[in-house]
């Protein structure tokens, strides 16, 4: 049974939604953490509409925050815990997806995952599975799970962009190029930016980049033709 996660939104500033980005935020974090991003990216993506759930358990490591589940270094549960939980928020962020989707009135090919730190972590799990690719998926300093089941369980290839900071210290920066290779050898097109610099945010450079993907994929460049 999938729990509803609770949803934080932004209209498209167009007051005509073609388009969908649906951030996914970090370990300990909430849906507004992410949600201030569309104020920067809604002046270029203005038929876009922006959606931010919670993710569905509330953190251990900070009760003012959220979890797409369980990090037992972190916050001292259990290995079978935590794979059970991230077996549910799978479960739950599937059912979210379908139900955003079918709301706001776009296909999957009209729809981003724009994720962070742990939200990518899921963003990068979730989207190869479902039948339809999205539009692309842009992950912030995260990592790939379980790459050794990746190419054997994907069903759909989106486009997808990997930004990480050469300072994080706490998802290891050499993510990106693990992630990335996996990620190619299991025949997605993947695009990466290195933050110089930077720790584990998100830094103007690297927002550029990711407005640079959603504006070509959600179909503005076709616009500009």
């Amino acid at each position: 049974m999938t729990r509803q996660l609770q949803d934080q939104s932004r209209p498209a500033a167009s007051g005509t939604t073609k388009s969908l980005v649906i951030f996914l935020h970090g370990y300990g974090a909430d849906g507004p953490d992410l949600l201030g991003l569309a104020d920067p990216l809604s002046q270029h993506l203005p038929d876009t509409v922006f959606h931010a759930p919670n993710a569905p358990e509330r953190s251990a490591a900070n009760p003012m925050g959220y979890q797409w589940f369980a990090i037992p270094w972190m916050d001292g549960s259990s290995e079978d815990a935590a794979n059970a939980g991230r077996l549910q928020a799978i479960e739950d962020l599937n059912a979210y997806i379908d139900d955003v989707m079918a709301a706001e009135g776009v296909t999957a090919a009209q729809t981003a995952l724009v994720g962070f730190s742990q939200g990518t972590m899921m963003a990068l799990h979730v989207a190869p599975r479902r039948a339809e690719p999205f539009a692309c998926v842009v992950g912030f300093s995260g990592r790939l799970l379980d790459p050794e089941s990746l190419a054997a369980e994907t069903v759909s290839r989106p486009p997808i962009l990997l930004i990480h900071g050469d300072a994080d210290d706490v998802v290891p920066p050499q993510s990106l190029p693990e992630a990335g290779n996996a990620l190619t050898e299991a025949g997605f097109d993947v695009f990466a930016h290195v933050m110089k610099g930077t720790g584990h945010g998100i830094a103007p450079d690297g927002l550029s980049v990711a407005l640079s993907m959603l504006h070509d994929k959600l179909g503005y460049g076709d616009k500009d033709k």
